[in-house]
Parts: C-alpha cells; sequence; structure tokens
C-alpha cells in the first residue's frame, strides 16, 4: 500500500516474469520504503512497462527524472527494452553498460544479463544479486547457488562470474506437480523430510532412471497409500537430486554460498550439507538491493 508522498534520490526496480518489486532509495543507499506488485514481464506488452511503473510510483514528487536502475526480465527481448548480454567471463555488469530506455518521467536504466556460448546459457537478474554478494565479499572464490525457477550455478574468482549452468528444476517441479499425472499425488503443502532425505540419497547415487522415479510416486500411491506429504517431498528430492548429480563438478570440494534463504534455499543447503559440501545460505533479496546500490553507485561516480 502507498503511503504519504515521499521524494526518494532513486528508485530500484527488479522487475521479473510474474512480479515488480520496487524500492525508493535514498543517494546513501537507505531504503524509504519497498513496493511490490504481479505485473510481471510475462504479461505485459512493451507499450505497458511505462504505465505500470507510473500506477505504482503515482505519488512519488519529483521535480527532475528521476534515476530507475532495474534489473531482471524487463531487459528480455520481450521485455521494456533489450539489453544486450556481457560474454563470461565478465565482472557482473554496471550501469555504465546499461541500456537507456525513453520515458516521459524517469530515467531508466535497464541492466545487461550475462552469456555463456559454450554451453549455451544465459541469465538476467541473477548477475545483480552476485554483484550484491561481490559487493561484500569481493575476495570470494567459489560456488554461488541461485536456487529457484531456473537455477543457476555460477564460478566466481577474481571478481569474476567464470562460468554458469542454469537447470529448469524449480519449473519442472510446478509443471509435473500441476500439470501431470502426479498432480493428484502431490496435491498438498505438507513436507516429510525423512522422504526427502532417503529419495535424495537415491537420486544421487542413480540419477539415470529419474523418470521410472517419477511415475513411481504414482504407483506407490495407488498400490501402497504414500501420503501426498512423502510424495511431494520425493518429487523436489528426484528434480533437486538430478540437478546436485548433474552440477557436482560446481560444488564438490568447493566452498558454496546459496542465494536464498526460502523453503526451497533450505532444501539444497540441506542436500548439500549431507553431500558433505561446505555450504551456507545469505538472503536473497538483500543481495538483489546490493547489487542494484552498487549500479547506482557506478552510475553516480561516471557523471561529471
Amino acid at each position: 500500500m502507498k503511503g504519504a508522498p515521499t521524494i526518494p534520490d532513486w528508485i530500484a526496480l527488479d522487475w521479473g516474469t510474474t512480479h515488480l518489486r520496487a524500492w525508493l532509495m535514498t543517494a546513501d543507499g537507505s531504503v524509504i520504503e519497498r513496493r511490490d506488485c504481479d505485473k510481471g514481464m510475462g504479461g505485459l506488452s512493451r507499450d505497458a512497462f511505462e504505465p505500470v511503473l507510473n500506477d505504482l510510483l503515482s505519488d512519488v514528487i519529483t521535480n527532475t527524472k528521476l534515476p530507475v536502475i532495474c534489473c531482471g526480465m524487463a531487459g528480455s527481448r520481450q521485455g521494456w527494452a533489450e539489453a544486450p548480454y556481457t560474454p563470461v567471463p565478465c565482472v557482473p555488469p554496471s550501469a555504465s553498460k546499461a541500456t537507456i530506455v525513453t520515458s516521459a518521467n524517469w530515467d531508466v536504466r535497464i541492466l545487461p544479463g550475462v552469456k555463456q556460448n559454450s554451453p549455451a546459457d544465459v541469465m538476467r537478474g541473477e548477475e545483480t544479486q552476485i554483484a550484491g554478494f561481490l559487493a561484500s565479499e569481493p575476495n570470494f572464490d567459489g560456488i554461488l547457488c541461485l536456487p529457484g525457477t531456473h537455477s543457476k550455478w555460477a564460478h566466481i574468482s577474481a571478481g569474476e562470474i567464470i562460468s554458469f549452468r542454469t537447470f529448469m528444476t524449480g519449473e519442472l517441479f510446478a509443471l509435473i506437480g500441476g500439470q501431470s499425472v502426479l498432480r493428484h499425488s502431490v496435491s498438498t503443502n505438507d513436507w516429510d523430510q525423512d522422504a526427502f532425505d532417503a529419495a535424495l540419497s537415491d537420486t544421487l547415487t542413480r540419477p539415470a532412471d529419474l523418470a521410472a522415479k517419477l511415475f513411481s510416486l504414482r504407483a506407490e500411491g495407488l498400490l501402497h497409500n504414500l501420503s501426498p506429504a512423502a510424495a511431494r517431498a520425493r518429487l523436489s528430492a528426484f528434480l533437486i537430486g538430478a540437478e546436485l548429480a548433474s552440477a557436482k563438478p560446481y560444488w564438490l570440494g568447493q566452498q558454496v554460498v546459496i542465494l536464498g534463504e526460502n523453503t526451497i534455499a533450505l532444501a539444497y543447503e540441506t542436500a548439500l550439507t549431507a553431500q558433505g559440501a561446505m555450504v551456507h545460505c545469505v538472503n536473497a533479496e538483500q543481495m538483489t538491493l546490493a547489487g542494484l546500490n552498487a549500479a547506482f553507485d557506478s552510475l553516480q561516480e561516471t557523471k561529471p
């Protein structure tokens, strides 16, 4: 809900596929207010982005075009304006490489994504989280895991993103759990941790039979009354286990930091800890905001 009229120094935006997060900021990086709406990139035409932003910030008073630093899917090919990708290895892109968007009310700059040519891969938004993490840990050398709809594993060294891989684990979980024959077996929000642990260990040992493991959830529900809580936990473990098995060259023997503290991030932490990995979680939203702050600071440094 919008509060009393306020005058920020700049606006930070994380514009994703399904949601928009905005922070009203002071020049020193303090948050005045956070605002959210469900007008994500996926439901907008190109000419709808500015009206959505105007509506979200309709009570913000300013005599000039406030700087707006934006990361995420607003810079995609289907977004507000396509922001080019920066190839790895690279320092997380700064505002100096941002795409400037023509706007009547705002000085909008959309941060670039990052690309990898072989194997082909892209990220948008995660590079800003990485920049935020490196702002406080500039000497970090290891692996960043960014779980979510499309989980990322990024190798970081000397302040650069060296390489990364994306896994559609979260999207697969949503599709299988919501649209496949397994939707009847996992229709609960309850959780069985013992079932998760056992299924994870089994999948890491034998990831090749994932497709058979998935259908077994349906069969065990019909024949042996497998509970929805156990089935849901096992589905998550099968998919995360297959991801971890494939991503093993990234995390084995490496220092791993998970950018996230929600349920899914904790599931990754549990899974990696069980494999003897050196791992801990940090707050992903704080990293996003820190990365946007770093971009704003870099923009100020380039001004005469």
